[in-house]
């Protein structure tokens, strides 16, 4: 078991991007510097996608134009391709995410390419990553289930994320992108990955559509996973997967860590806290279990 866990920050990324309503540049900023006080040392800010395929983002550069910068903290943003790039370097991004899915058919869907084709699309974003010193992180997808094809082959996954670490991703998020996973399988998964791909350069990404979400972690920590991918207030979901709900809240992972003892560096009551506003900017409330108890604790 790890004695310290990097949890990265999903939240103003992965947690708006399916958002209907439109939120507001000012406030998309304002969550990126809450963030920013609560001892989380990796944000991903935004996503230089294209508009037209996530609508909700397409202030990207005005929003990572607009945070505070801390020295210390990482705030990669996710690119499709060179161009999502270059406009990403154009406003100062020193780190990169690019991802891809293990499945073949959730691939087509939601990058119009197959895998193979949407590797061939990172070769040059990583190439000039190297050439000008800009860390890049790699997603895969639909690690333990597609809502296309069903169940996707672990030698799919570690195909996949094989790929990505030989082209120079330096960590590779390990996505159960529709929460259909279970503490099993998601062991399972991780081990046949960690074969291939060193364990230090693997994170996990659950979302909790089934409730399995903090299982599933507790059993990866059990491998030695020590990087972990949450979203403040369980926020999130999957517009390509209908009925998936969000990702894993940020305070309730926070909470299950240092209750056994693990280090995160993290104020959890501030980032409860971060999460309850942003609850309330969305109307709703917290999806945080440790938020809402806080909350009536006072």
């Amino acid at each position: 078991m790890p004695a310290h866990v990097r949890i990265v920050e999903v939240g103003p990324r992965d947690g708006l991007q399916n958002e209907q309503a439109q939120v507001p540049t000012a406030a998309k900023i304002e969550l990126v510097d809450r963030l920013s006080a609560t001892g989380l040392r990796t944000i991903e800010a935004t996503s230089f996608v294209s508009p037209k395929w996530v609508p909700q983002l397409a202030d990207a550069a005005e929003v990572f134009s607009g945070i505070d910068r801390r020295p210390g903290i990482a705030y990669p943003v996710l690119v499709p391709n060179l161009q999502g790039y270059e406009r990403a370097r154009a406003v100062g991004a020193s780190e990169v995410a690019v991802f891809t899915a293990a499945s073949e058919a959730f691939n087509r869907r939601n990058t119009n390419a197959g895998i193979d084709e949407s590797l061939q699309r990172f070769a040059p974003v990583l190439e000039r990553a190297r050439d000008e010193g800009v860390r890049v992180r790699g997603y895969v997808s639909t690690v333990l289930g597609c809502p296309y094809q069903g169940a996707v082959p672990l030698a799919d996954v570690v195909r996949v994320a094989k790929a990505l670490h030989a082209m120079g991703c330096y960590e590779v998020s390990l996505g159960d992108t529709i929460g259909v996973g279970t503490p099993g399988g998601a062991r399972a998964m991780l081990r046949a990955v960690a074969a291939d791909v060193p364990m230090g350069a693997l994170a996990v990404h659950f979302h909790d559509t089934w409730g399995q979400a903090l299982a599933n972690i507790l059993a990866c920590l059990e491998e030695g996973v020590a990087v972990v991918d949450s979203a403040v207030a369980g926020t999130g979901g999957c517009p390509y997967a209908r009925g998936a709900s969000g990702n894993v809240a940020s305070e309730d992972v926070v909470y299950m860590l240092h209750g056994m003892g693990i280090d995160t560096g993290i104020d959890l009551p501030r980032l409860a806290d971060t999460g309850r506003w942003l609850s309330g900017m969305l109307g709703r409330e917290t999806g945080s279990k440790a938020g809402r108890a806080l909350a009536a604790a006072g």
